[in-house]
């Protein structure tokens, strides 16, 4: 599969170069829930990496927050309304993609951002200074 085939020369480079990067940096400042680490409220994994629904979602929000971003009248409130709040409450639900997961590094106080650990090297490279 060639994953360069359809991509556009002119389309504009990306401000985040992985869903890791987005995730890190981005994502779990801005979408900041209280997370027990009970798994019985909100659940969130430190380790997100390990649940293939979450990364394929993180990666439509990643993606889909790349392209809306262009949109300097409604794209934000587009990408929050169609795209972030509809998959985080996904991935937040006990019964989603990190179902059973707890414990204090799965867990947040309010107003912290969402728990991350650092995924292996090399798993998700950065796309936006590949040539």
């Amino acid at each position: 599969v060639d994953l360069e085939e359809g991509l556009d020369d002119d389309a504009p480079p990306l401000y985040f170069g992985s869903v890791d990067e987005f995730l890190r940096d981005y994502l779990r400042h801005v979408y900041r829930r209280r997370i027990s680490g009970d798994g019985r409220t909100r659940v969130w994994a430190s380790q997100w990496w390990l649940y293939p629904e979450a990364v394929i979602r993180l990666e439509a929000l990643w993606r889909a927050w790349e392209y809306l971003r262009l949109d300097g009248a409604t794209g934000m409130s587009v990408w929050w309304r169609d795209h972030a709040d509809y998959h985080m409450a996904v991935l937040l639900d006990p019964d989603g993609p990190f179902t059973g997961v707890e414990g204090a590094p799965n867990s947040a106080k309010r107003g912290e951002p969402l728990p991350y650990a650092e995924p292996p090297d090399g798993m998700f490279p950065d796309v936006g200074t590949q040539e």
